[in-house]
């Protein structure tokens, strides 16, 4: 495509994109670009048809992050799990629609008109406040619609599904009952050690084994690649920021923080006049300034009857609450202090601002002095974006971009497309590695948007296809298999031997290690698969002992289970449990029906 883009770039119909490039967004902005071209170009995955592009995986991960603050080494791992949950997003947007399930405008509306975070103090829906709302968490009221649509559609799924699962009272007695037992045993761990002879493996047994497993020593198609990283996060990292820098930052970020706040309301119409209020309010001041307590006069001062008795308070805020007057003065306050007069529809207002929600500047330092480098770096960082874009294009190889924008080139070994790590193991990056531009062709990459702070491009060093190893090559790795599976069956068999000497009353000279009244979540050094054999052997009978063994790979453990009791009742424990395994019966129901849908959808990653 690059080699195609050469070619032609001083075509006429080059000459006639790029001008409908340079009006579209003369005329419409950035964003228009994508209904120019569609978003193809842009995609990420494809489900049912249906695509899932890398602005919408963008929109996600900002909504997600403004609502938790996530670190910078965990947002990437959070762009994949966006992307994961926008396909499972889709696999049950799409079965609710070919089931005929919908959702009306008139449901809709009443969903959004119903919501508390929607409605103003007089617990009225507000139009403005809703606007707001959404704003601050990244939506528009159409995209909200839509948001609200599909979550109302997959809700309908799973309560369904839940609503069909019961549990019986008996059943759930049962279950308490199992949660108090405590089982009693000893174990032996074999090894190889106890048997009469060692395992010897021959060539024969060998070439069965690589002829039965073949799969096993498949080398899948390999590239060796060299890339270029444009971090601007490594870049901030040799950025000096100041002390005073820092503080003035955290200064600042108190301009947008929560914050709780009192106040004292003078109205005037229809009890008082307009003048009557303002000296009111005058003499509050005159009285806050000759330093009387802001929580008293409140109680003696304030209209606002359901604060006055509390001093005023109206809890913590956040912007986009109340009107823009209130507001503008509230968050232009810091903690103590108190604002001149402000007016709203209610009447005249005194605020004061008695706590700022937000961390302390030792716990921020770090989150500051990373966004302030980073704002440093950023135009540098753009620039070099831009140059890295310029010179990948038309360079034959990445040692002069390298040395163009400042990085290092980076080489790696033989990678495929299951094993790549770190950077080359992101979204898109090993479809680039084995295009063919890249791998037939020669050519560098395309750029590679990795996230808002990192662009990638990578070139192929060399090239060779999947096969499968020679047994001469593979030989060390075959003879072991051979030989851990042998001794697994020889264990196997012995265990097998000694469960039945020991059931038939002979005494064996064991290593067995004691496992006193222990429950199924109480067994912390007890191997899982010992612990889980333990518990499904039968009850031994009075004074008796029953024997069994567990397999867990190559580990072979006989088990000599001894007695069987009761722990103490925990009641709040035993409905923790119960409504744990309601909630994994609901979770699996609802997981087999997604697992059935990626089964049978048509899902396609970028």
């Amino acid at each position: 495509m690059l080699q195609s883009i050469r070619d032609r770039s001083q075509s006429w119909i080059a000459k006639i994109i790029i001008g409908a490039v340079v009006v579209t967004m003369a005329l419409f902005g950035v964003e228009s670009l994508i209904g120019l071209f569609g978003q193809s170009g842009d995609e990420v995955a494809k489900v049912n048809g249906q695509p899932i592009n890398r602005q919408q995986v963008e929109v996600n991960v900002q909504r997600a992050m403004r609502a938790n603050q996530v670190p910078a080494d965990q947002e990437r791992a959070l762009r994949r799990e966006v992307l994961e949950g926008l396909i499972s997003d889709r696999l049950m947007i799409s079965y609710a629609e070919s089931g005929g399930l919908a959702v009306s405008d008139n449901q809709l509306d009443q969903l959004i008109v119903s919501r508390p975070e929607f409605h103003n103090a007089d617990g009225q829906f507000d139009q403005e406040l809703f606007r707001q709302r959404l704003a601050s968490v990244g939506y528009t009221p159409l995209s909200f619609r839509e948001q609200l649509s599909r979550d109302v559609m997959r809700g309908h799924i799973q309560q369904g599904l839940i609503a069909s699962d019961f549990t019986l009272p008996a059943e759930q007695q049962r279950l308490a009952q199992l949660q108090r037992q405590t089982r009693t045993f000893r174990y032996h761990t074999m090894d190889a050690s106890e048997l009469d002879q060692p395992v010897s493996v021959s060539d024969a047994e060998m070439s069965a084994y690589y002829s039965e497993h073949q799969q096993d020593f498949l080398r899948p198609e390999q590239v060796q690649l060299a890339y270029v990283l444009l971090d601007q996060e490594a870049m901030a990292a040799d950025v000096e920021v100041s002390e005073n820098e820092l503080r003035a930052a955290w200064e600042a970020s108190a301009e947008n923080a929560d914050r709780r706040v009192s106040h004292i309301m003078v109205t005037f119409g229809d009890e008082r006049t307009r003048d009557e209020a303002e000296a009111r309010i005058a003499d509050v001041q005159s009285r806050l300034a000759q330093g009387e307590d802001f929580e008293t006069l409140a109680a003696e001062f304030s209209d606002d009857t359901t604060t006055s008795d509390a001093g005023g308070d109206l809890g913590v805020i956040t912007r986009g609450i109340f009107g823009d007057d209130f507001e503008q003065a509230a968050f232009a306050l810091q903690q103590g202090q108190v604002s001149d007069v402000v007016e709203t529809d209610n009447g005249l207002h005194l605020i004061k601002v008695t706590d700022l929600d937000r961390p302390d500047f030792e716990q921020e330092r770090d989150r500051l002095r990373d966004r302030l480098a980073q704002e440093q770096v950023r135009d540098d960082f753009n620039d070099k974006a831009q140059q890295l874009i310029d010179e990948s294009f038309a360079a034959d190889d990445l040692q002069s971009v390298a040395d163009a924008i400042g990085v290092d080139l980076v080489t790696t070994d033989w990678v495929s497309r299951d094993s790549a790590e770190g950077v080359l193991a992101e979204p898109g990056v090993m479809d680039q590695a084995f295009s063919e531009e890249v791998l037939d062709e020669g050519f560098n990459s395309e750029v590679i948007e990795l996230d808002g702070s990192r662009r990638l491009v990578l070139r192929a060093l060399d090239h060779r296809d999947a096969t499968t190893l020679p047994l001469e090559e593979v030989s060390s790795d075959v003879e072991a298999a051979v030989r851990g599976a042998k001794t697994r069956d020889a264990l196997i068999e012995l265990a097998s031997e000694r469960v039945a000497q020991l059931q038939g009353g002979q005494s064996l000279e064991l290593d067995w290690q004691q496992a006193d009244a222990i429950s199924r979540q109480d067994a912390p050094s007890v191997p899982d698969a010992v612990l889980t054999t333990a518990f499904k052997l039968p009850h031994p009978q009075e004074g008796g002992v029953v024997y069994g063994r567990a397999v867990e790979g190559d580990q072979v453990t006989l088990i000599a289970l001894d007695a069987i009791g009761e722990a103490q009742g925990n009641p709040q424990m035993e409905q923790f449990v119960s409504s744990m395994a309601e909630r994994l019966r609901a979770q699996a129901i609802l997981d087999g029906l997604l697992s059935h849908l990626e089964e049978v959808g048509d899902i396609e990653r970028y």
